[in-house]
């Protein structure tokens, strides 16, 4: 009975370990996608709306900035994947009242653009 209770302890362990070093590194891709705050010209193809993450829960002690560059990193390499190079109009959502008690998702959302 205390091996069972020892071995689901250690699984545990184990999969919050994994679940807490979600950090989102940047892409070859998505290293080259930038973030503009001009809208993009008309030689430039709209390919849609999206959202990056960051989770936080076990990983949020790194701050809202590292938290925030996490979320911009999962949106350039989602952008790259789509074909995009560049994210147009980013915002990202404020805090609110319960991410002062809950490390909540960081998110990031913009349009994405191919543009020549």
């Amino acid at each position: 009975m205390r091996i069972n209770v020892l071995l689901g302890l250690s699984v545990a362990a184990v999969l919050l370990a994994g679940c807490s070093s979600s950090n989102n590194t940047l892409s070859a891709a998505g290293e080259k996608v930038t973030f503009t705050d001009q809208q993009p010209g008309s030689e430039c193809q709209l390919l849609g709306n999206l959202t990056g993450s960051q989770s936080n829960w076990l990983s949020g002690a790194g701050g809202e900035g590292s938290s925030l560059r996490g979320a911009a990193n999962d949106l350039r390499n989602r952008a790259a994947d789509m074909g995009g190079n560049v994210i147009y109009g980013a915002t990202s959502p404020t805090q609110n009242f319960w991410s002062s008690f809950a490390p909540l998702d960081s998110k990031m959302s913009g349009q994405v653009y191919k543009c020549p």
